[in-house]
């Protein structure tokens, strides 16, 4: 079998409130480098054989952080970039709480395309894509890609068979871990969001309403926003 691990990146300091999507020069705060050190002892001795990263600052630091104590080459893909999120880049989520496409991408991703960006269908099928290809260059090996939370939580909703509006249901913290074991008969999940302790497991803020926004933890996926998560 081939084993995937889906990483997010680490905290940054746009995780409080605003989209940074494609945003140049946004990277790891004093927390996220910790998270992305952590993260490097954490998967210990385990035999990953190539390292992947959207070209994004925040995933080239958290990757490296995995790689370089290993030897391992760091090689960077774009297709496993951030979702385009178009006009609502670098926007204030309690701005985009208001906006009128906010309902269809919290509940019906499948057909609410971003303005002048993506649809979630889109960066769904981009990143799946570009998964299968990288799995196929490692039969029975280990490889690690570091991309954000939407598009890990894009490819998990196709690997595991949960429809594409479903996948706001699912949570992606910073710098967690998520692992996909390619068999005979079909992907398994093995591990999700993991991040070493259970930190995301405390209470939150009330999810965010138009009428009343709420404060957000994090803020660069504005797909999480309505679970556990809220975008980096």
């Amino acid at each position: 079998m081939t084993l995937l691990l889906l990483i997010r990146h680490g905290t940054n300091d746009w995780v409080h409130g605003r989209l940074a999507g494609w945003t140049p020069g946004v990277h790891l705060n004093e927390e996220g480098r910790l998270q992305a050190a952590a993260l490097s002892d954490r998967l210990g001795d385990l035999p990953i054989a190539a390292i992947y990263s959207s070209p994004l600052e925040r995933c080239v630091e958290t990757a490296a952080a995995v790689a370089q104590p290993r030897g391992v080459n760091l090689r960077l893909v774009e297709q496993i970039g951030e979702v385009r999120y178009g006009e609502w880049q670098g926007a204030e989520l309690k701005e985009l709480y208001k906006h009128e496409l906010w309902p269809g991408v919290q509940y019906y991703p499948s057909g609410t395309r971003f303005p002048n960006g993506e649809s979630l269908g889109e960066a769904q099928m981009r990143v799946v894509l570009a998964l299968d290809g990288l799995r196929a260059q490692h039969p029975k090996q280990i490889i690690a890609v570091f991309s954000h939370a939407d598009l890990i939580k894009l490819a998990i909703s196709y690997y595991i068979g949960m429809h594409i509006d479903l996948f706001q249901r699912l949570t992606i913290n910073p710098c967690s871990l998520t692992a996909l074991a390619f068999e005979r008969m079909g992907p398994r999940l093995l591990a999700f969001n993991d991040t070493g302790s259970l930190a995301h497991l405390r209470p939150r803020p009330e999810e965010p309403t138009p009428e009343q926004p709420a404060d957000v933890s994090t803020a660069d996926d504005v797909a999480a926003t309505t679970a556990t998560e809220k975008p980096e």
